[in-house]
């Protein structure tokens, strides 16, 4: 015999075996023992949630010989053949299929004649937002007035599409989101049934992926199973059929995002990439871990909404603390777009990686919810004192009566004069000689200008405190200064400046990069 999947094994065969849908079967026994059924149903909700399950058990409940408790006794020979599909008292039509005019003609032909057995005609529309106007209009008058021997139940995702006409014709049934613990504690009985080892963790997760539909939780647990056929099932397992990540990652990812670590974030992406996971699954689950952080950080009675573990919370609570309230809010509102950009780019790694870099230089964004966050990366530079450095000395003019010596006010032969010949060399072929730094250092020093200091220093300077910062910490210099020994053999101590807000380069340093590549001669 071939495979069944889960969710069809599985499927609910009486009322009682129906989950998350208590006040939607308890109203629809009592009306079947009350004898006050309806003609016309309306069932309505995201996929997933029992609706034409729920159809089935019901058309199976009024045709049944001996109903218990308003429910289908399952073996009668009238509840075995629905069960069986091959019932004629039950038809099932498929609206997206079955959309025309024509069709439902058909329908209404059909219902002129009494069921050859049973009590009721059950015609199960799936989907019926499908139909077109015409076809609408055509099976309105049926609705209307059936035969006293005929139910319509009517199942569909999109209630919004469904005519006002048939809706004021229908008893309607809202069918809500199954909650995690109500997923889980059905996936855990099917597993005792299956008799797999499955950790609780694992459960828990597949109960959340499935977002309130058990169909989906069904078919995930399917999914994950077959990878691991005869195996324990963990948590970590799931993430990798899933391609999900772990919240510990999400959790260094917040922390690299906090002190506005590109290089960091970056190799973490890099990472998950190698690893095969999911990107689009990656933005999303970040986005919700962002939500569990807002919410713990709301209030400190969030135990029953936020499903973690109690170790799990606990860092939560330590991380809303490291964050402010408009920048989770801002990062949220940022992966929430992330997310729905990565189901249609062909490029998903590139845009998670720019997202990511920005979220690092709030100054690359002129939102005005960006504002504070790019004050607060000034601030984290300032603290760490690598841009709070004194201002460099301002250049007096020396003035020449020589015009020939004269350049912008400064007497640059005796400057040149002044400099040692390691300084000369790396300045005369700096741009080639650091070309091959990291890309994102080398963006910056592509706006960088060199001036000299005392001794044998060299002066890199940037146009401003945040890109002085971010050239000037210890892993950049560091680069920087092994690049150029290993490519010119002299070791070279550097000084990473700013120009202040207000003054401009030439205020405040001499521009030796260009003095070195021009050809001046001095007279004696």
């Amino acid at each position: 015999m071939s495979y069944m999947a889960l969710y069809r094994k599985f499927r609910p065969g009486e009322f009682d075996d129906v989950k998350g849908q208590d006040a939607i079967v308890s109203t629809l026994k009592n009306q079947i023992k009350a004898g006050r059924i309806g003609h016309a149903y309306l069932f309505c909700g995201t996929r997933g949630t029992g609706k034409t399950t729920v159809a089935k058990i019901f058309a199976k409940a009024v045709n049944c010989q001996s109903p218990a408790d308003g429910s289908p006794c399952g073996q009668c020979p009238m509840c075995q053949s629905i069960s069986a599909g091959s019932s004629m008292n039950v038809i099932e039509i498929d609206a997206a299929s079955n959309n025309g005019v024509d069709n439902i003609r058909e329908i209404r032909e059909e219902v002129s004649y009494r069921p050859t057995e049973g009590r009721y005609k059950v015609y199960i529309i799936d989907e019926v937002h499908m139909l077109t106007v015409g076809a609408f209009n055509a099976l309105l008058k049926t609705l209307e007035e059936p035969p006293e021997y005929v139910i319509f139940i009517l199942a569909t995702t999109e209630v919004h599409k469904i005519p006002v006409t048939i809706l004021s014709r229908c008893q309607r049934y809202d069918f809500k989101r199954i909650s995690i613990d109500t997923i889980a504690a059905r996936l855990k009985e099917l597993i005792d049934k299956e008799q797999w080892e499955v950790e609780d963790k694992a459960v828990r997760y597949i109960a959340r992926m499935a977002d309130g539909s058990m169909r989906d939780a069904l078919s995930l647990l399917d999914q994950c199973s077959a990878f691991y056929i005869g195996e324990a099932l963990t948590y970590d397992r799931v993430l990798e059929v899933l391609g999900a990540v772990d919240t510990e990652v999400f959790s260094r990812l917040l922390r690299k995002l906090l002190d506005f670590d590109v290089h960091g974030v970056i190799a973490i992406v890099d990472e998950l990439v190698m690893q095969g996971r999911e990107l689009t699954q990656l933005a999303s689950d970040i986005t919700w871990y962002l939500r569990n952080l807002l919410l713990a950080k709301s209030s400190d009675n969030m135990e029953d909404v936020l499903d973690v573990s109690t170790e799990n919370l606990a860092r939560l609570k330590e991380e809303a603390e490291m964050i402010e309230d408009d920048a989770l809010m801002r990062c949220i509102r940022i992966f929430s777009d992330l997310t729905n950009q990565l189901k249609f780019s062909t490029q998903k790694r590139v845009l998670l990686e720019i997202t990511l870099i920005k979220l690092c230089r709030p100054q690359m964004e002129d939102r005005q919810d960006t504002l504070l966050e790019r004050i607060r990366a000034v601030e984290k530079q300032l603290e760490k004192g690598i841009s709070g450095a004194a201002p460099a000395r301002t250049v007096q003019a020396v003035k020449d009566d020589n015009p020939s010596t004269e350049l912008t006010g400064l007497k640059k032969p005796e400057l040149l004069k002044a400099l040692t010949e390691d300084v000369k060399t790396v300045v005369r072929d700096f741009r080639r000689l650091t070309g091959d730094v990291s890309p994102i250092l080398k963006t910056y020093l592509k706006k960088a200008k060199l001036s000299a200091g005392e001794g044998n220093r060299l002066i890199i300077v940037l146009p401003d405190a945040v890109s002085a910062g971010f050239v000037g910490s210890e892993e950049h210099k560091r680069e920087i200064k092994e690049l150029l020994e290993e490519k010119t053999g002299k070791q070279m101590e550097l000084e990473i400046r700013y120009v202040e807000e207000g003054r401009s380069f030439e205020d405040s340093f001499v521009d030796i990069e260009n003095l070195i590549h021009m050809e001046i001669t001095v007279e004696d």
